[in-house]
């Protein structure tokens, strides 16, 4: 189905007031704006050149009166009217007329004229062109008539410079000017493209523009192309970068393999300056009705609010289960999403909290790939207080991760069948609430020793599949320390020693819970020897740059013993997994620095596309009405002067007792918080002395191009634990970023958790395999989402060990000088829940909005 088609389709939902965010407020121009601004105001630049012929530019026939300056080729003057004949013009502070002839009264202001008559200049850098009008210079009102004109442009000599974040041109029959600001176009057009000939144009039959507000439309159509669209009793666009008005949003259509059809539209109130809301609904032909709606607020400029909700009524879809055999699948849900941060009387507040009804629902329905594949869901509330180096904390959390359990030997996601649908289990694990004292290492007197203390106060819980502790378990646990950092020649020591006290109101017996208080104690002691740090700088130049190499060795000794139950214990967080150890680690960093000699002559680089950086961390919250700084939207920063080129880390540890005490249960994982500080990859299923050597390794030449390798070896089994390798590189308007990551850790083959993907998980039996996982993604780009003309960029990603392709996208765009379209195609494959391709665009008008499905939150680029 073609693009107009489904605008003619979806006309007949169009008949209200629309409203829509302006998300482009550059008219697609590129960085050099210069170039490419100067072919969308030709009309501006003519003028110019006329202007530099004028009798005003020769002194001829000029004369002063106060602040207005009057000439022409002829003139005659009786009383404080002036009659002038001939290229005639008016300069009066900042505004210039321009007519054949022109009658201009001094006293009140008024100016008449005809043939050619122009206004050029005030506030917001008018531009109007009429057959004939009348404009008073004094209250900077009048009308003209046949005109044309453009706001927000000025001219400095070649160049066309933007004086409004939405400039826009327009036409008509009649345009009255009924003050600064204000503007009422009759029998016209409104455009934000090149005139006369816009791609895009409200054809109106009254257009209200306020300048610093919305531009009201009434009895408008649309044209695209000289092609009528849609037609608008009446429609309202924003003509300030931060107007708000309450009204219908643009609405959204699309089609998707598994959902059909879609079709939808929102609503947007505007509540005050504030605070405000957005809802909306979908209807998806295959599967149902969507909802979602959006609350924001703004009390202060230190505090925030935003409130989401997404849901669906899902009616099912009928799949194949690859046996012959039709399934009726279900996915409906919903989620809502609080965040929120303020001060409590010298207290930082935050909320993020987090709700999700069923993890199937966000598998089936989230448009982002990581999101959707993200098994937990996390909801925290604290306050904290830091003052003199001592930190106070109260918190409420609660942590959910689905997984989904096979009763077989075999990880293979299950054959679905109406009476074996997919099912996943969780873990809830809260604290409700805790409370958490710590400081900073602090001179102990007048000794050379320093204290410092850890402490944290709560009521806990837990519950997973066949196993829950009670509503509220208590726990108290302290940890004070002292520390005696010693510095001699290069040389630093410090010793330290720590106690360990935790009280459980519960304990674990037996697969059970009991309400049997434990209280466990242990002590740390330890000692951190780091020499002086190694260090050359080379004489000669490379690459004209200076080069240092610096080399920071380390070693720890570390002692814990006192934990005599750890099998007693249950696991809430790290405060939990303390267990005896007699170790030692040892590491050392390189790093290689480079220092330019000269400063830079190549220009500020293209920015590249932020969303194909892979292994890029996401932002996990945003403040309300506060501009993202993707790498699109940064100013251009020149080069370090001193660049850290390479870092290389590498860090083992030596276990001279290899059991933890007695801790370690062979077979199964083990998670302690001696391996657990060392990486995050689990090793430990038996006895062992050396840990696997941990390497992590970034260089980053330049600002276009950044790698990262962390590698864990185990010298014990004699593989690769996990590896992770990212590349990302950027050179002018080309974007390629690349990534490996391969895990093989310890699994047992009776339950497994695959997280949304995969089928690595964790059990407590002691059937042992090995889980291997390794996933390739790539993403190519070419261009960018505000570049002039053509942009486009994939991203995929494959698994290796499925021979499956995760997912995939392929995103193109075409921008004008005024608008642009763009198309996606997306493709997703996620266990044996989500088969699905996906088809969306955006149509984009400058200084408009979209109109389509494609959110820019959901674009590579």
């Amino acid at each position: 189905m073609t693009l107009r088609t489904r605008f003619l389709i979806t006309a007949i939902f169009l008949c209200h007031q629309l409203l829509t965010p302006a998300l482009v407020t550059s008219q697609f121009l590129s960085q050099n704006s210069s170039q490419n601004a100067q072919s969308s105001t030709s009309t501006a630049q003519k003028n110019a050149d006329a202007a530099a012929n004028t009798p005003c530019a020769r002194q001829a026939a000029t004369e002063e009166a106060g602040e207005t300056t009057i000439c022409a080729l002829q003139q005659e003057k009786i009383g404080d009217v002036y009659k002038l004949h001939g290229n005639a013009e008016i300069h009066y502070r900042t505004y210039i007329i321009r007519a054949d002839e022109v009658t201009y009264n001094s006293d009140t202001g008024e100016a008449t004229g005809s043939g050619h008559f122009t206004l050029d200049g005030g506030p917001n850098d008018d531009h109007i062109k009429a057959s004939h009008g009348t404009y008073n210079l004094t209250s900077e009102t009048g009308r003209f008539y046949d005109t044309t004109g453009t706001t927000g442009l000025r001219l400095q000599g070649t160049r066309v410079i933007l004086t409004s974040t939405t400039p826009f041109a327009f036409t008509g029959k009649m345009l009255q000017k009924r003050s600064p600001d204000n503007y009422y176009v009759y029998e016209g057009t409104i455009t934000t493209c090149d005139i006369p000939h816009p791609k895009w144009e409200f054809d109106a039959h009254k257009i209200v523009v306020e300048v610093g507000g919305n531009a009201q439309i009434y009895h408008s159509s649309f044209w695209l192309r000289g092609i009528p669209v849609f037609y608008f009793p009446y429609a309202t666009y924003p003509v300030d970068r931060e107007a708000r008005e309450t009204g219908f949003l643009a609405p959204t259509v699309g089609k998707s393999s598994s959902n059909g059809y879609e079709v939808g539209d929102g609503f947007y109130w505007a509540i005050d300056r504030t605070k405000d809301l957005v809802v909306g609904a979908e209807y998806f032909s295959k599967r149902g009705w969507s909802q979602h709606g959006e609350f924001r607020a703004r009390p202060t400029d230190a505090s925030y609010v935003d409130l989401t909700y997404s849901g669906m009524i899902d009616r099912g879809i009928i799949i194949d289960n690859n046996a012959g055999q039709p399934v009726l699948l279900r996915e409906g849900g919903e989620e809502a999403r609080l965040l929120a941060e303020g001060n409590l009387h010298g207290f930082r507040a935050v909320s993020n909290i987090d709700y999700l009804s069923s993890f199937i629902f966000r598998l089936a329905f989230n448009e982002i790939f990581t999101q959707a594949i993200n098994s937990e869901v996390k909801s925290q509330v604290f306050v904290a207080k830091n003052v003199g180096g001592f930190s106070l904390s109260g918190m409420v959390e609660r942590y959910q991760d689905f997984f989904q359990t096979f009763t077989s030997s075999n990880t293979t996601p299950p054959v679905l069948t109406l009476s074996n649908p997919p099912v996943f289990n969780n873990v809830q694990i809260w604290h409700d609430p805790s409370l958490d004292a710590s400081s900073l290492d602090r001179p102990l007197g007048q000794t050379p020793f320093h204290w410092s203390f850890d402490g944290s106060f709560g009521g806990l819980a837990r519950s997973e599949p066949g196993f829950r502790t009670s509503s509220l378990l208590g726990r108290l646990d302290l940890m004070p320390e002292v520390s005696l950092p010693l510095q001699f020649h290069g040389w630093s020591l410090r010793p330290a020693f720590a106690l360990h006290d935790t009280y459980y109101t519960q304990r674990f017996v037996g697969n059970r819970v009991v309400s049997d208080p434990t209280n466990r104690q242990a002590l740390d002691a330890s000692v951190e020897l780091r020499p002086p740090v190694l260090e050359k700088v080379f004489d000669h130049e490379f690459l004209g740059k200076k080069w240092k190499h610096v080399i920071e060795p380390r070693a720890v000794y570390r002692l814990v013993t006192g934990v005599n139950d750890f099998a007693n214990v249950l696991h809430f967080d790290e405060r939990d997994i303390l267990s005896n150890t007699h170790e030692v680690e040892y590491g050392v960093v390189t790093r290689l620095y480079a220092k330019r000699k000269t400063s830079p002559k190549e220009a500020c680089p293209t920015p590249p596309m932020a969303g194909l950086a892979v292994g890029a961390a996401a932002p996990e919250q945003t403040v309300p009405w506060r501009r993202t700084n993707v790498l699109e939207n940064l100013p251009c920063m020149p080069e370090p002067e001193i660049r850290e080129v390479v870092t290389w880390e590498l860090a083992q540890k030596y276990f001279l007792d290899p059991t933890f005490g007695g801790a370690l249960v062979p077979g199964q994982r083990n998670v302690f918080t001696s391996s657990e500080e060392l990486t995050g990859i689990a090793f430990l299923t038996e006895p062992r002395h050396l840990s696997p050597l941990v390497s992590r390794l970034r260089a980053a030449t330049s600002s276009r191009i950044d790698t990262e390798w962390d590698l864990d070896y185990d010298f014990q089994l004699g593989r690769i634990n996990a590896s992770t390798l990212l590349l990302n590189y950027n050179v002018g308007p080309f974007t390629v970023g690349g990534g490996d990551a391969f895990l093989q850790i310890p699994q047992t083959t009776t339950t497994s958790s695959i997280s949304g993907q995969g089928t690595c998980g964790s059990t407590s039996t002691t059937v042992q395999a090995t889980c291997k996982f390794q996933q390739f993604r790539v993403g190519l780009g070419y261009g960018g989402l505000n570049r002039r003309g053509f942009s486009a960029a994939t991203s995929f990603g494959f698994d290796a060990e499925l021979q499956q392709l995760q997912f995939a996208t392929a995103q193109t765009t075409y921008n004008w000088d005024c608008c642009g379209m763009t198309i996606e195609y997306r493709r997703y494959a996620i266990a044996n829940v989500r088969n699905e391709n996906l088809f969306r665009f955006s149509f984009t008008l400058a200084n408009i909005g979209s109109l389509g499905n494609l959110k820019r939150q959901e674009r590579l680029y």
